[in-house]
Parts: structure tokens; C-alpha cells; sequence
């Protein structure tokens, strides 16, 4: 079903970071460029808030991460790593996710979710009885199917995955490694070879 999306729209961007980053380094072993995933999101439209959600190390080395995001307008949100006894971590911000989400609901015409979790289709379900248009935005070849089915409109990164990824270097967001600043920011760097980003496990 075709959506309305017009520049006078509110919108509010909540970004599920470690949900991405995974989905970019097990499909196409690469990074996220954030800079473009929030450009798509928005298309065009009046952003009222953009949030990533992160969790940080005791190392603190995701600062330059942190910077990175804010200057191309989005607002990091963090939480420590939890590790319990017997070595098991969690890092989990779904509920915190969806906290924010309905609180700026009221203020909001549209909300994008670039997340492919599946945890979050309580949230879409009941965002759309609000009356808010509600999109998702994640590569589709590791996203919840019925979270694409009920949102409003889905804009799947893995049809246009040169567009949503950086193809040099590695990039890594608290929790799992060093930050990468061009990779937050999105530089336009390619590789040599060109072309589509190799998809491990996909058809050549």
C-alpha cells in the first residue's frame, strides 16, 4: 500500500544500531552508513529527533562514535554493557526503544524504525492504532516478516545495499569494537572493484 510522505511531515527516526551493525557484518561483512540511513529515512521531511541507541564499553572508546552521529544530526543514547555472573552479556534497548517512541508519538506524523527485530512489532501495532505512520527501515534479508508486514512501508536496505553500507575498512559500535568515524558519517568511499557489495551466502 502506497504511504504519503510529504516535507511538512514530523518526523521522529529510532535507530536500533546494534540490530544493523549485525545485520551488516553477517550479511555483507562491512559497515552501516548511517549518514544515508537517516537521508532515506527522512525523505525529504521536517526530522523532529533522531536517536541511536548504543551500548558503551568501560574502555569509554565510543566516544568518537558519539561525535560522529551528532554531527550528522542524530543523538546517541547509551547504556552500559551488562555482564552477569558466569561471563553471560546483554545489551538489550528495545524497551527503552519503545519508551521514547510513544512518548514523541503525539508530537510526531510519521515514525521510521530502522531495526529488523521482530521484538518490535508490539510497538508498531500499537504506534498505528495511535494514529501515527509508522515505517521501517533494514536490510529485509535478516528483518522480522511480519514486522515488514504490518508497518505502514518498508524500505529494504538489501535491495540497494551499496547505498546503506561503506565497502572499505571495518566499522564497529560499542560493545564489539573500536569506532570508526568516517563509517558513522557516511564518506562516499568505494572500493577499487566497484559495483554491489559482496552478499555472503547469496546467489552470484
Amino acid at each position: 500500500m502506497a504511504i504519503i510522505k510529504h516535507k511538512d511531515q514530523r518526523v521522529g527516526v529510532f535507530i536500533d544500531t546494534q540490530n544493523l551493525y549485525h545485520s551488516a557484518k553477517n550479511l555483507y561483512k562491512t559497515r552501516v552508513n548511517f549518514a544515508n540511513v537517516l537521508k532515506e529515512s527522512l525523505a525529504g521531511r521536517h526530522l523532529i529527533r533522531a536517536i541511536a541507541y548504543v551500548v558503551t564499553t568501560e574502555s569509554g572508546e565510543e566516544r568518537a562514535f558519539f561525535d560522529a552521529l551528532t554531527k550528522i544530526g542524530i543523538e546517541a543514547k547509551t547504556k552500559d554493557l551488562q555482564i552477569f555472573y558466569g561471563g553471560a552479556k546483554k545489551a538489550d534497548w528495545d524497551v527503552g526503544m519503545a519508551v521514547d517512541a510513544i512518548k514523541m508519538a503525539p508530537h510526531l506524523d510519521a515514525i521510521v524504525l530502522a531495526t529488523g527485530d521482530g521484538d518490535h512489532v508490539p510497538l508498531v501495532e500499537y504506534l498505528k492504532a495511535q494514529g501515527v505512520q509508522v515505517e521501517v527501515i533494514s536490510f529485509g534479508k535478516s528483518s522480522s516478516g511480519r514486522l515488514r508486514e504490518i508497518a505502514d512501508d518498508f524500505i529494504d536496505m538489501s535491495e540497494q545495499p551499496r547505498k546503506f553500507l561503506m565497502t572499505q575498512g571495518r566499522f564497529s559500535i560499542p560493545g564489539v569494537g573500536a569506532p570508526d568515524i568516517k563509517g558513522a558519517l557516511g564518506s562516499d568511499e568505494h572500493s577499487d572493484e566497484g559495483g554491489e557489495p559482496k552478499v555472503i551466502g547469496a546467489d552470484s
